[in-house]
């Protein structure tokens, strides 16, 4: 029994040490880029206006630092205070406050104005090279990464295998050294704490892939089918900023976020005949497009003349495929969250502006929707849909309460999704 545990822990140990080695690296890599990827990058870019203003020499622009700090923790608490600069971009952003961070410190915001005056600028100008659509190989950047560590863990397990096996062999040497009588060694397709700690590994692994295909059966993370015509929102919504509003009005309004008409399309396209000064778009499979011709399938589509500037008579639908889809049991109000929530549509979509073909963003599971429910807090300033919460707006006036999450007016409720 003993020499089954001193091959456990001889096995175990260096893969624990790794694994507390790389939990407390990326704790400690708490900086300035992941905190503006996990905080600012959906509203925000360094050197452009996105959703929300460029923040390039953002710390120019306030006169009292303290001011930027409560703003970023919450902005609506500024705006009441009726400082200038806060109020400016209030206004000159539609009054569509900033989401609060309150658990950032002023430390945090910091090392994300660190990262936005130094490595910031150049990540964000080094991303301006990249076509619009994204190489293959950024998409697929992840997926390599996870390809790696795989092919570092068989390596390192290895690793270990021989490193047990030298210490054996030296062992056995230096008994025999010692003039000790010493037992023949047991090979290791024999050796029965190997077989133990590989039936054990093989069932943890078959167990956790068999749990994950079954949680993942009918959901489509990562889904991208190939449209009729190449839209590419990175150009829309990015270079051109676009509101998705122009073309989704129905976010705003219904239930449904609604798929423009070709008369949407034909708005711009009617004088936008040519794609000549955009970056080279590409597919995902690497292949270049052609974003003349795509503008010349519109055409066909709406039964456009371009020659003669007049309608044909002979459009027809463009059958876009549909990427976003949940259960019919589901219930979801596209305007319960962008009107009432002041939700950006980045929340659920990712990084639209960035994207070449769209692709489903988010799991849209259960599991997800109510982890985002439980933290994302209301905003109750100046929205006349919350005021039938008395209570809480009497918490929060004699400071019983801080915020509000969706989940305390009933956003984990069963009924509030399903029928």
């Amino acid at each position: 029994m003993n020499h089954i545990r001193k091959a456990f822990f001889s096995l175990f140990f260096p893969f624990f040490l790794l694994f507390s080695f790389s939990l407390g690296s990326n704790v400690n890599a708490q900086d300035g880029k992941a905190l503006f990827n996990q905080k600012c990058a959906s509203c925000h870019a360094i050197d452009k206006n996105l959703v929300g203003p460029a923040l390039k020499g953002v710390e120019e622009r306030w006169d009292d630092k303290s001011m930027l700090y409560d703003w970023v923790r919450n902005s609506a608490a500024v705006i009441k205070k009726g400082y200038p600069r806060a109020v400016a971009v209030y206004n000159e952003y539609n009054k569509v406050q900033m989401t609060a961070f309150p658990e950032l410190k002023n430390e945090d915001i910091d090392a994300i104005l660190g990262y936005i005056n130094t490595g910031g600028a150049k990540a964000a100008a080094a991303a301006t090279d990249v076509p619009a659509g994204g190489s293959p190989e950024s998409k697929a950047a992840e997926d390599d990464s996870n390809l790696l560590y795989g092919i570092l863990t068989i390596i390192l397990a290895v690793i270990a295998m021989i490193l047990l096996q030298v210490n054996s062999n030296l062992s056995k040497m230096s008994e025999e050294a010692e003039g000790n009588a010493v037992a023949e060694p047991v090979p290791f397709y024999r050796n029965k704490a190997y077989i133990a700690i590989f039936a054990i590994l093989l069932f943890l692994g078959g167990g956790y892939m068999t749990f994950q295909g079954a949680q993942n059966l009918g959901r489509s993370k990562n889904y991208q089918p190939e449209q009729p015509i190449y839209y590419s929102h990175t150009v829309h919504a990015g270079i051109n900023q676009i509101n998705c509003l122009y073309c989704h009005g129905g976010a705003q309004e219904s239930k449904h976020a609604n798929i423009p008409s070709v008369n949407v399309c034909m708005n711009c396209h009617m004088g936008i005949n040519e794609y000549a000064k955009g970056p080279q778009l590409y597919r995902e499979d690497g292949s270049k497009v052609d974003g003349t011709a795509e503008i010349q399938k519109l055409y066909k589509y709406a039964g456009w003349d371009p020659a003669k500037k007049l309608y044909t008579g002979k459009g027809q639908a463009i059958e876009w495929v549909r990427i976003h889809n949940l259960p019919d049991h589901v219930y979801f109000n596209h305007a319960q969250h962008v009107t009432a929530g002041k939700q950006q549509c980045q929340t659920c979509h990712g990084e639209i502006q960035k994207m070449g073909e769209v692709y489903q963003y988010s799991d849209l599971s259960m599991g997800w929707c109510i982890n985002c429910h439980r933290e994302s807090k209301v905003q109750f300033t100046d929205n006349k849909f919350y005021s039938i919460y008395e209570q809480f707006h009497e918490d929060m006036k004699n400071k019983k309460l801080d915020s509000v999450t969706v989940e305390k007016i009933g956003g984990t409720e069963c009924q509030k999704c399903h029928y």
